[in-house]
């Protein structure tokens, strides 16, 4: 056996050494030519799409809509800390001195920070938190298409959704509360208003609670306003500054993490706090913080970056902290000489 698979193995090899004659080759070359023509035939069609020769398809992606800020020059403002917001208000909480300010008389979209004016109508109206508040398909985004992980039908406690709402800036849950609120929709929006107006918020307009439209819309000084007493309430400071919360939804646990990472960071002792963003925001970030022993409110508005609005705050503490106590604050100019702390574009 073994001799004879030898014999075959050298009688491959000597037809594969020797050249093949002509009438050999020409056989050889039709017998391929048979077999390609078969397979051919056989062989699906390929799609034009997807021929050698089709142009590759290059997708295009449209750049980012510009802000309200952006489209009015105010990233064109420069001021000696730096700052990434187009629109950036320092006020001492106690003593109402204004450390630092940028652009705040400009009227922007708010986004998110919306929420805030919201918390604060459902804790005036004393609403019971225990009771139960079923989202519905009146609450889906249908302004910017935003998703959320509360489904419809999901039921939770009025306390779970203001939390969500002001810790993660949950659209449904905001949604829910102004719905649910007595009255309906409409009446939750027209106290919003009622609310701006008694707080002297002459430049705030909202139309809905959740801050997708980009008609809600106020200014840096409206906000610190906001804030200001937004921070005396106690549910509100709780909520707004809590790191996690955890919902039961059906047989799941779902968990929420608070929007501002300032929130975990020891270096930081936050009263109050609340995000925002929309495209024609941009990033915003409005805080009621202790820096340096000084009870300060910090409002942020139309950020470029992801983080910048994150980095504004950490350049304002950094220089409050640089301050003498009970000294003046002021900004080196770029010659070297002292500016006034006031930007306007």
């Amino acid at each position: 056996m073994k001799r004879f698979l030898h014999t075959v193995a050298l009688g491959a090899l000597f037809l594969a050494l020797v050249p093949a004659t002509p009438a050999a080759a020409e056989a050889t070359q039709k017998r391929s030519a048979k077999k390609t023509h078969a397979t051919a035939q056989k062989a699906p069609r390929v799609s034009k799409s997807f021929s050698a020769k089709a142009p590759r398809s290059v997708v295009r992606l449209a750049p980012p809509r510009p802000s309200y800020g952006q489209i009015a020059g105010l990233h064109g403002v420069q001021d000696d800390l730096d700052l990434k917001s187009s629109v950036a208000l320092v006020v001492d909480q106690e003593t109402n001195q204004v450390l630092f300010r940028k652009n705040d008389s400009a009227v922007l979209p708010i986004a998110s920070l919306t929420k805030l004016m919201t918390g604060m109508v459902v804790s005036d109206a004393k609403l019971p938190l225990d009771e139960m508040v079923t989202i519905t398909q009146d609450d889906v985004d249908t302004e910017k298409g935003s998703s959320s992980r509360l489904k419809v039908g999901t039921t939770l406690t009025r306390g779970e959704l203001l939390h969500l709402a002001l810790m993660s800036s949950e659209n449904r849950a905001a949604h829910a509360l102004g719905r649910s609120y007595p009255g309906g929709l409409n009446a939750f929006v027209e106290a919003m208003n009622t609310k701006a107006r008694l707080l002297g918020m002459r430049d705030t307009r909202y139309v809905e609670p959740t801050g997708l439209s980009s008609r809600n819309q106020s200014s840096a000084h409206d906000l610190a306003q906001l804030v200001n007493v937004a921070s005396l309430d106690p549910l509100l400071r709780e909520l707004s500054t809590s790191p996690g919360h955890q919902v039961e939804v059906g047989n799941r646990t779902l968990k929420f993490n608070n929007t501002n990472r300032l929130v975990k960071n020891p270096e930081w002792e936050i009263g109050l706090q609340k995000t925002g963003y929309i495209s024609e925001a941009g990033q915003c970030l409005v805080m009621q913080a202790k820096v340096a022993g000084r009870k300060l409110i910090m409002v942020f508005l139309d950020s470029a970056g992801k983080l910048s609005r994150i980095g504004d705050a950490e350049r304002v503490r950094k220089w409050v902290e640089s301050i003498p106590n009970n000294a003046v604050p002021s900004l080196p100019g770029r010659d070297g000489n002292t500016v006034i702390r006031q930007v306007n574009g």
